[in-house]
């Protein structure tokens, strides 16, 4: 994630001779840009670039480390020093948003000769849309689909993915009875959540009802597809065991102790480079199965979002431009592994070319944004920490799912009464 800050208003330093800053007559516009993690290092190569183009602009870059990027946002809002532009991840939108600190971008949006809404995975773009209103737009996409021993699979008798629900199970039952006890056809950590909400999404459920007030656990769509994830371990396709208690995934997957995992696209890279050369030639990816077809997953991702305040909105529009022609984004897709979510960029033959990544597009087609509350990370991990009650039989399903409502209902309760103020005369 990356964060374009210009300084704020109160905030502009001017040096008294020869400053390059904005608010001297004829020197460039600052942008400062706050990137988080690996993609902070990738982003200030990319931003000679436009710097030529633009020779008025200056941009700074300030790599932050991921885990000091939200809470360093949210003192940036406190202290009225907010950002022109942040990279902000998907699901922390919606939490902006409602502190009323971005800027909506439909008018530029709808002016823009490069930015084209249509050329966008409509999923992904979603997770920016809230109230009717765009926030952000889409810079790298995320979603999780599954990674998969070839071999094994055919050796089941299978020449392709399974597409439904009915056939993956039937896939792994094959593969199953044909494993050793400490065998199991596919790797699913307890502690994850993208797996259970990945399949209530794929069942229909909204996940949070009345328009993110309430849980939705209790409701038959998410219970259908969380009885589906329970069937992994109740079936022993999946060993309960947490991510921290396995050793090394990708020795296990070379073993064939594990024939499936599913995860982000970040694992092509890491299978590529940490998988023995004999196991090269039996993995694939393949997208999400579902109830009757191809099925939905997790829109994630990254976008560049403008903060209200800043005084270079116009200036940061271009550079919002540039990060999203097709061009830079397969550079950036070069430098990181991170993927566009342009559809004219996966034309290209640095995708056609690569059969890891087609799953990925075609995956892209088919998620669905994630409810769009600023509570959202910590619903999250209470509803693995809920299900993981489940698969350990330490509750029923219905003690899990009413817990679940409970507990979700009672962070969303700040939620409700600020909706509900909201509509007072």
């Amino acid at each position: 994630m990356k964060t374009l800050i210009a300084l704020a208003s109160g905030f502009v330093l001017t040096l008294a001779l020869g400053s390059c800053s904005s608010a001297s007559a004829g020197s460039k516009t600052t942008l400062r840009v706050w990137a988080m993690g690996r993609e902070g290092e990738v982003l200030a190569q990319l931003i000679p670039g436009f710097e030529k183009e633009h020779p008025d602009i200056h941009v700074e870059v300030q790599q932050i480390p991921w885990t000091a990027a939200h809470e360093k946002l949210l003192t940036a809002y406190v202290g009225d020093a907010t950002p022109d532009i942040a990279m902000l991840g998907n699901t922390w939108v919606p939490e902006f948003v409602a502190l009323n600190s971005l800027a909506p971008l439909d008018s530029f949006a709808d002016q823009s000769k490069e930015i084209r809404r249509d050329d966008f995975f409509p999923g992904i773009w979603k997770t920016n849309v809230v109230n009717g209103k765009t926030y952000g737009i889409p810079w790298y996409v995320d979603t999780r689909l599954i990674f998969y021993r070839s071999d094994i699979l055919a050796k089941a008798g299978y020449k392709e993915f399974p597409k439904t629900w009915a056939d993956w199970t039937a896939a792994m039952r094959k593969i199953k009875s044909q494993m050793s006890d400490k065998q199991f056809p596919i790797l699913m950590p307890t502690n994850e959540w993208p797996q259970p909400v990945g399949f209530a999404l794929e069942a229909g459920s909204p996940i949070l009802r009345d328009g993110g007030r309430y849980g939705a656990f209790e409701q038959p769509a998410f219970r259908k597809g969380f009885d589906f994830y329970l069937g992994f371990y109740r079936q022993g396709f999946a060993s309960p065991v947490s991510s921290s208690q396995v050793s090394n995934l990708f020795q296990e997957f070379e073993r064939g102790n594990i024939a499936m995992y599913i995860s982000g696209p970040w694992y092509i890279g890491e299978f590529k480079n940490r998988l023995d050369s004999a196991t090269q030639k039996k993995w694939m990816t393949a997208a999400m199965p579902g109830i009757n077809g191809p099925g939905v997953s997790l829109a994630l991702g990254s976008s560049l979002s403008l903060f209200a305040a800043s005084q270079h909105k116009k200036e940061a529009w271009l550079l919002m431009e540039y990060m999203s022609r097709p061009a830079i984004q397969l550079q950036f897709y070069v430098l990181t592994g991170d993927l566009p979510p342009r559809k004219a960029a996966w034309q290209d033959t640095t995708f056609a070319n690569n059969k890891y990544t087609k799953a990925f597009r075609d995956q892209l087609e088919l998620v669905v944004p994630l409810p769009q509350v600023p509570e959202w990370e910590e619903i999250a991990t209470t509803i693995f920490e809920h299900g993981e009650q489940a698969i350990r039989k330490a509750k029923t399903v219905d003690q899990t799912l009413a817990s679940l409502d409970q507990d979700v209902n009672a962070m969303l309760e700040k939620r409700r009464y600020l909706l509900a103020q909201s509509k007072q005369p």
